[in-house]
Protein backbone atom coordinates (compact mmCIF):
# COMPACT_ATOMS: atom_id res chain seq x y z
CA UNK A 1 0.00 0.00 0.00
CA UNK A 2 1.09 3.72 -0.90
CA UNK A 3 -0.43 6.66 0.38
CA UNK A 4 1.36 9.66 -0.89
CA UNK A 5 0.30 13.23 0.36
CA UNK A 6 0.99 16.01 -2.58
CA UNK A 7 3.31 18.08 0.13
CA UNK A 8 5.27 15.33 0.33
CA UNK A 9 5.88 14.03 -3.03
CA UNK A 10 8.50 15.04 -4.24
CA UNK A 11 10.38 13.61 -1.42
CA UNK A 12 8.52 10.17 -1.47
CA UNK A 13 8.73 9.99 -5.10
CA UNK A 14 12.04 9.31 -5.22
CA UNK A 15 11.82 6.03 -3.10
CA UNK A 16 8.64 5.11 -4.44
CA UNK A 17 8.71 5.80 -8.38
CA UNK A 18 12.47 6.79 -8.75
CA UNK A 19 13.12 10.44 -9.21
CA UNK A 20 10.56 12.06 -10.98
CA UNK A 21 10.54 16.10 -11.28
CA UNK A 22 8.97 18.31 -8.97
CA UNK A 23 7.44 20.87 -11.21
CA UNK A 24 8.30 22.17 -14.61
CA UNK A 25 7.26 24.84 -16.64
CA UNK A 26 4.91 22.56 -18.86
CA UNK A 27 3.56 20.91 -15.99
CA UNK A 28 3.54 22.90 -12.59
CA UNK A 29 1.06 20.05 -10.83
CA UNK A 30 -1.44 23.39 -10.63
CA UNK A 31 -4.47 20.21 -10.55
CA UNK A 32 -3.33 18.52 -7.44
CA UNK A 33 -5.83 17.41 -5.03
CA UNK A 34 -5.17 17.96 -1.35
CA UNK A 35 -4.44 14.06 -0.92
CA UNK A 36 -2.54 12.19 -3.99
CA UNK A 37 -2.10 8.26 -3.27
CA UNK A 38 -1.62 4.91 -4.97
CA UNK A 39 -2.25 1.73 -4.66
CA UNK A 40 -1.18 -1.71 -5.77
CA UNK A 41 -2.19 -5.10 -4.89
CA UNK A 42 -0.92 -8.77 -6.82
CA UNK A 43 -1.89 -12.14 -6.16
CA UNK A 44 0.24 -13.86 -3.30
CA UNK A 45 1.28 -16.30 -5.13
CA UNK A 46 1.10 -15.42 -9.52
CA UNK A 47 0.66 -19.22 -11.11
CA UNK A 48 2.92 -18.87 -14.15
CA UNK A 49 0.43 -20.95 -16.42
CA UNK A 50 -2.15 -18.64 -15.95
CA UNK A 51 -2.24 -15.04 -17.74
CA UNK A 52 -1.69 -12.10 -15.92
CA UNK A 53 -4.64 -9.16 -15.55
CA UNK A 54 -3.97 -5.60 -14.56
CA UNK A 55 -7.16 -3.74 -13.15
CA UNK A 56 -5.43 -0.17 -13.93
CA UNK A 57 -7.60 2.68 -12.23
CA UNK A 58 -8.42 4.55 -9.50
CA UNK A 59 -10.42 4.25 -6.35
CA UNK A 60 -13.53 2.58 -8.18
CA UNK A 61 -10.70 0.40 -9.13
CA UNK A 62 -9.64 -0.37 -6.37
CA UNK A 63 -13.06 -1.05 -4.69
CA UNK A 64 -14.37 -3.80 -7.18
CA UNK A 65 -10.32 -5.54 -7.14
CA UNK A 66 -10.79 -7.79 -4.60
CA UNK A 67 -14.33 -9.18 -5.95
CA UNK A 68 -12.70 -9.36 -9.72
CA UNK A 69 -9.35 -11.29 -8.46
CA UNK A 70 -11.89 -13.73 -6.70
CA UNK A 71 -14.13 -14.56 -10.02
CA UNK A 72 -10.96 -14.49 -11.92
CA UNK A 73 -9.06 -16.99 -9.31
CA UNK A 74 -8.07 -20.29 -11.61
CA UNK A 75 -8.60 -18.14 -14.86
CA UNK A 76 -5.77 -15.22 -14.63
CA UNK A 77 -3.64 -13.51 -11.97
CA UNK A 78 -4.88 -10.55 -11.11
CA UNK A 79 -3.00 -7.46 -10.31
CA UNK A 80 -4.04 -3.87 -9.18
CA UNK A 81 -2.25 -0.20 -9.74
CA UNK A 82 -4.55 2.32 -8.49
CA UNK A 83 -3.95 6.12 -8.40
CA UNK A 84 -5.69 9.31 -7.46
CA UNK A 85 -3.85 11.13 -10.71
CA UNK A 86 -5.83 11.96 -13.37
CA UNK A 87 -5.98 11.95 -16.93
CA UNK A 88 -3.54 15.02 -17.92
CA UNK A 89 -1.57 14.65 -15.57
CA UNK A 90 2.25 13.93 -16.10
CA UNK A 91 2.39 12.18 -12.68
CA UNK A 92 -0.22 9.71 -13.96
CA UNK A 93 2.36 9.03 -16.71
CA UNK A 94 5.43 8.71 -14.93
CA UNK A 95 3.44 6.33 -12.49
CA UNK A 96 2.08 3.68 -15.18
CA UNK A 97 5.77 3.57 -16.50
CA UNK A 98 7.29 3.36 -13.10
CA UNK A 99 5.14 0.86 -12.34
CA UNK A 100 5.62 -1.21 -15.54
CA UNK A 101 9.15 -1.48 -14.91
CA UNK A 102 8.82 -2.12 -10.89
CA UNK A 103 7.12 -5.27 -11.80
CA UNK A 104 8.33 -6.32 -15.20
CA UNK A 105 4.81 -8.61 -15.85
CA UNK A 106 3.47 -9.31 -19.07
CA UNK A 107 -0.11 -9.03 -18.57
CA UNK A 108 -2.48 -10.37 -20.89
CA UNK A 109 -4.93 -7.61 -20.59
CA UNK A 110 -5.05 -3.84 -18.84
CA UNK A 111 -8.45 -3.11 -17.95
CA UNK A 112 -8.35 0.65 -17.14
CA UNK A 113 -10.60 2.88 -15.50
CA UNK A 114 -9.83 6.40 -14.95
CA UNK A 115 -12.20 9.75 -15.15
CA UNK A 116 -13.61 10.31 -11.61
CA UNK A 117 -10.30 12.28 -10.26
CA UNK A 118 -9.59 15.50 -11.66
CA UNK A 119 -12.24 17.27 -11.09
CA UNK A 120 -10.35 20.61 -11.81
CA UNK A 121 -9.39 19.21 -15.54
CA UNK A 122 -11.78 20.47 -18.37
CA UNK A 123 -13.12 18.07 -21.04
CA UNK A 124 -11.03 20.02 -23.01
CA UNK A 125 -8.11 18.78 -21.05
CA UNK A 126 -9.46 15.25 -20.88
CA UNK A 127 -9.78 15.06 -24.48
CA UNK A 128 -5.97 16.64 -25.21
CA UNK A 129 -4.53 13.91 -22.84
CA UNK A 130 -6.33 10.75 -23.19
CA UNK A 131 -4.52 9.49 -26.41
CA UNK A 132 -1.50 10.03 -24.81
CA UNK A 133 -3.26 7.91 -21.63
CA UNK A 134 -3.86 5.36 -24.50
CA UNK A 135 0.02 5.35 -25.75
CA UNK A 136 1.73 5.71 -22.33
CA UNK A 137 -0.35 2.41 -21.53
CA UNK A 138 0.74 0.77 -24.33
CA UNK A 139 4.02 1.16 -24.69
CA UNK A 140 4.42 -0.18 -20.98
CA UNK A 141 2.54 -3.59 -22.71
CA UNK A 142 2.09 -4.01 -26.19
CA UNK A 143 1.16 -7.18 -26.70
CA UNK A 144 -1.91 -6.67 -24.17
CA UNK A 145 -5.43 -6.28 -24.62
CA UNK A 146 -6.97 -3.27 -23.64
CA UNK A 147 -10.50 -2.55 -22.19
CA UNK A 148 -11.25 0.52 -21.45
CA UNK A 149 -14.25 0.86 -18.55
CA UNK A 150 -16.29 3.97 -18.40
CA UNK A 151 -16.71 6.20 -15.51
CA UNK A 152 -19.32 5.28 -13.42
CA UNK A 153 -22.03 7.70 -12.33
CA UNK A 154 -22.36 9.91 -9.16
CA UNK A 155 -25.26 9.73 -6.89
CA UNK A 156 -25.55 13.40 -6.58
CA UNK A 157 -24.05 16.68 -8.20
CA UNK A 158 -21.46 18.26 -6.28
CA UNK A 159 -18.42 20.55 -6.93
CA UNK A 160 -15.85 18.15 -5.08
CA UNK A 161 -16.66 15.85 -7.81
CA UNK A 162 -17.12 15.82 -11.80
CA UNK A 163 -20.74 16.24 -12.26
CA UNK A 164 -22.96 13.23 -14.19
CA UNK A 165 -22.64 15.79 -17.06
CA UNK A 166 -19.57 16.05 -16.66
CA UNK A 167 -18.88 12.05 -16.54
CA UNK A 168 -21.04 11.89 -19.39
CA UNK A 169 -19.07 13.87 -21.89
CA UNK A 170 -15.31 12.31 -20.37
CA UNK A 171 -17.09 8.84 -21.08
CA UNK A 172 -17.57 10.42 -24.37
CA UNK A 173 -14.06 10.54 -25.09
CA UNK A 174 -12.71 7.37 -23.16
CA UNK A 175 -15.01 5.52 -25.90
CA UNK A 176 -14.43 6.69 -29.06
CA UNK A 177 -10.45 7.35 -28.30
CA UNK A 178 -10.28 3.78 -27.03
CA UNK A 179 -12.25 2.27 -29.77
CA UNK A 180 -10.41 4.33 -32.45
CA UNK A 181 -7.00 2.63 -30.44
CA UNK A 182 -8.45 -0.95 -30.36
CA UNK A 183 -9.60 -1.33 -26.77
CA UNK A 184 -12.94 -3.37 -25.85
CA UNK A 185 -15.45 -0.91 -24.10
CA UNK A 186 -16.75 -2.16 -20.49
CA UNK A 187 -19.60 0.13 -19.98
CA UNK A 188 -19.66 0.08 -16.17
CA UNK A 189 -21.61 3.36 -16.21
CA UNK A 190 -24.49 2.10 -17.91
CA UNK A 191 -24.63 -0.86 -15.43
CA UNK A 192 -24.51 1.48 -12.42
CA UNK A 193 -27.05 3.56 -13.64
CA UNK A 194 -29.00 0.63 -12.55
CA UNK A 195 -27.80 0.27 -9.48
CA UNK A 196 -28.06 3.79 -7.68
CA UNK A 197 -29.28 2.22 -4.41
CA UNK A 198 -25.76 0.32 -3.97
CA UNK A 199 -23.97 3.65 -3.52
CA UNK A 200 -21.63 3.86 -0.33
CA UNK A 201 -21.38 7.69 -0.15
CA UNK A 202 -21.94 10.12 -3.16
CA UNK A 203 -18.90 8.22 -5.31
CA UNK A 204 -18.13 4.56 -3.89
CA UNK A 205 -20.24 1.62 -3.49
CA UNK A 206 -20.94 -0.71 -1.33
CA UNK A 207 -19.15 -4.02 -0.90
CA UNK A 208 -22.12 -5.81 -3.07
CA UNK A 209 -22.29 -2.79 -5.55
CA UNK A 210 -18.32 -3.46 -6.07
CA UNK A 211 -19.50 -7.24 -6.76
CA UNK A 212 -21.95 -6.08 -9.54
CA UNK A 213 -18.89 -4.48 -10.91
CA UNK A 214 -16.59 -6.97 -10.69
CA UNK A 215 -19.02 -9.38 -12.62
CA UNK A 216 -18.94 -7.05 -15.74
CA UNK A 217 -14.84 -6.74 -15.30
CA UNK A 218 -14.86 -10.41 -15.07
CA UNK A 219 -16.96 -10.56 -18.51
CA UNK A 220 -14.93 -8.33 -20.23
CA UNK A 221 -11.42 -9.72 -19.27
CA UNK A 222 -12.86 -13.72 -20.04
CA UNK A 223 -14.03 -11.98 -23.57
CA UNK A 224 -10.44 -10.90 -23.98
CA UNK A 225 -8.36 -13.87 -22.94
CA UNK A 226 -10.67 -15.90 -25.18
CA UNK A 227 -10.56 -13.88 -28.28
CA UNK A 228 -6.14 -14.77 -28.22
CA UNK A 229 -3.11 -12.97 -29.49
Amino acid sequence: MMRIESRSWCILAFGLFGLLPCASPADPFTHLEKIEWTWSDRPAASDDRLPSVLLLGDSITRGYYDAAAELLQGKANVYLFATSAAVGSSMLLEQIRSYAKMTKTRFAVVHLNNGMHGNTYSETEYRIHYPGFLATVKRQWPTAKCIVATTTPVLKDTEDTPTNTRIDARNTIAVQDGASSGCAIDDQHALMLQHQDLHDGNVHYTAAGSRVQAEQVLTSVQRALEAGP
